[in-house]
């Protein structure tokens, strides 16, 4: 017979097991680190969101934030397993993740429209893409890699065009003939304080360009391992954007600009605005599939383009760099 010894030692993990698995029973938050694809700001607003109202928590995650910058390398840290789950800036990144052999895999896209816009000064006349072909473009060369190649292909653009842009306003300003990159949320507001007139901006995304943006990421393993984990990082992460688009943001803004000193609510304020005017976040499929959505349909029209474009080989097994696995539930939508 089986001793009385041996009996316990069987029986208690199966015990243990089904007290954790008792409704009310407490069980530990899962400990996740998730990193920002630059220093924090308004465009990371649903991640701050869901850690300052506690929809992290409510969803048994442990979060912690940390931000990006200039010399930041998050692939790296989400490959060695530092991070959990990064931002992703545009669909550009898993394509290159999946050319390179990296396992990082896209499992949401924040962002239905990349906030990536052309300017020109009020009043030059550059006001559509036509009237900007042939003239000279500030551009930084990680720019030439993806949306460039948008604007070369769809448009006409040349790389004749292309000055360098080094995130710095002041030869822009010096010029009132200049055109230069930026990011809806951010630079024209800048110009707008420095030259008190409202610049002339062209967001890509109208014309066209069909890049996600503020996309989540994590690694194969983790998706494989963990798709529960990855699951309620995504759902919590996309509550977070529909709390913070259209609740009271103060907590999470107050959790932006300690860790960004640089933030203001007034810049804070305008990026907001600016992601409701233009549907950053709630357009297109997001209207139907929910916040975060993502489509095989959208994905193969990106491809295409880079295809065509001559970035990436026409045989590349692009599918592998992003999964619908984890949205397309109707998020956020009346049920």
């Amino acid at each position: 017979m089986m001793s009385r010894i041996l009996r316990r030692a069987l029986l208690l993990p199966l015990l243990a097991g089904l007290v954790a698995a008792l409704p009310g029973t407490a069980r530990a938050d899962d400990k996740v680190v998730i990193g920002t694809d630059w220093r924090a700001e308004a465009e990371h607003g649903g991640i701050y969101q869901a850690l300052a109202r506690g929809i992290y928590k409510k969803y048994r995650l442990d979060v912690e934030i940390r931000q990006g910058g200039p010399n930041l390398n998050q692939a790296q840290l989400l490959a060695a397993g530092r991070y959990d789950f990064a931002v992703q800036s545009n669909s550009f990144e898993p394509l290159n993740f999946v050319k390179n052999g990296v396992p990082i895999v896209a499992v949401a896209a924040a962002f239905q429209k990349d906030p990536q816009v052309l300017i020109a000064h009020a009043g030059s006349g550059l006001d559509t893409l036509g009237k900007m072909k042939g003239k000279p473009i500030l551009i930084s060369a990680a720019s030439r890699e993806n949306f460039w190649q948008f604007l070369r292909v769809r448009y006409g653009f040349a790389d004749e065009q292309i000055r360098p842009y080094t995130f710095n306003l002041a030869p822009f300003l010096a010029d009132k003939n200049a055109i230069m990159q930026g990011y809806l949320t951010s630079e024209p507001y800048a110009i707008e304080l420095a030259t008190d007139e409202k610049p002339l901006t062209i967001l890509l995304a109208d014309q066209g360009y069909r890049s996600y943006g503020a996309m989540i990421a994590a690694t194969q393993v983790t998706i494989e391992k963990k798709p529960d984990l990855v699951q309620r990082m995504v759902d919590a992460t996309l509550l977070g954007w529909i709390s913070y688009l259209n609740e009271d943001a103060s907590a999470a803004n107050a959790l932006i600009k300690r860790d960004n000193p640089e933030m203001t609510d007034a810049i804070i304020a305008h990026a907001i605005a600016g992601m409701k005017q233009y549907g950053i976040v709630q357009s297109g499929d997001a209207q139907t599939l929910g916040v975060g959505a993502m489509t095989d349909a959208r994905w193969q029209e990106f491809f295409a383009f880079t295809a065509e474009a001559g970035i990436y080989p026409k045989d590349l097994p692009y599918r592998k760099g992003y999964t619908l696995a984890f949205v397309n539930h109707k998020l956020g939508l009346a049920q």
